[in-house]
């Protein structure tokens, strides 16, 4: 094995671990603000795959599109809703995380399964090269046009949905169900941290 086929090993290694941990800390960390962080760094680390497989258009769209944009507006919206109620305690939680664990174990077993039983073609077709940008923008705006547009409704709604969701604390009723609001969820007033001190 030469030099360089060791250390594209080395690389695809060490990002595939990077993705596989940082996926369990997103879903399995109780705090979503460093879920959000851990998702970026897996979104970095799939775009560092792009550049081992040559593809440096689509690793800059993955960084600009996804770690730019979607990660950015999911701590946008993260820290937009700022919710400040107490949760309640989920009723057959254990229950869930059983059933939900065996579900992801069986895709888990799936996914190894198709890697192992698949004949994959070794090796693959010749790169394209600087094609490829041209590929993928007559892809974009033919083949894929509409699941493209789909994904930008998509998160135009989610951003709406943020805002919402945060103007419902300082309104009286609430905008979707036309009900009062929980009052409690409107944030106290604070004391200025500038005031003139009475003299001791």
């Amino acid at each position: 094995m030469t030099i360089a086929a060791s250390t594209q090993l080395i690389c695809f290694l060490v990002l595939g671990a990077v993705i596989a941990i940082g996926g369990l800390g997103v879903v399995l960390l109780s705090n979503i603000v460093y879920s959000a962080f851990l998702l970026g760094g897996v979104f970095m680390a799939v775009a560092g795959l792009y550049l081992l497989l040559n593809a440096s258009f689509v690793a800059a769209a993955q960084v600009l599109v996804y770690v730019g944009a979607v990660n950015v507006l999911i701590l946008f919206a993260i820290t937009l809703v700022n919710k400040r109620e107490d949760l309640e305690p989920i009723k057959g939680l254990p229950t869930r995380r059983l059933l939900s664990g065996g579900v992801c174990a069986g895709l888990f077993a799936l996914l190894v399964r198709v890697a192992f039983t698949t004949p994959w073609a070794v090796p693959g077709p010749e790169a394209v090269g600087e094609g490829a940008t041209v590929r993928i923008g007559e892809h974009l705006f033919t083949d894929y046009l509409l699941p493209f547009e789909l994904a930008s409704v998509l998160l135009l709604m989610a951003m709406i949905g943020a805002i919402v969701l945060a103007r419902r604390d300082v309104q009286a009723t609430d905008l979707g169900t036309g009900q009062s609001a929980d009052q409690g969820l409107i944030e106290k007033s604070r004391t200025p941290l500038l005031v003139d001190q009475p003299p001791a």
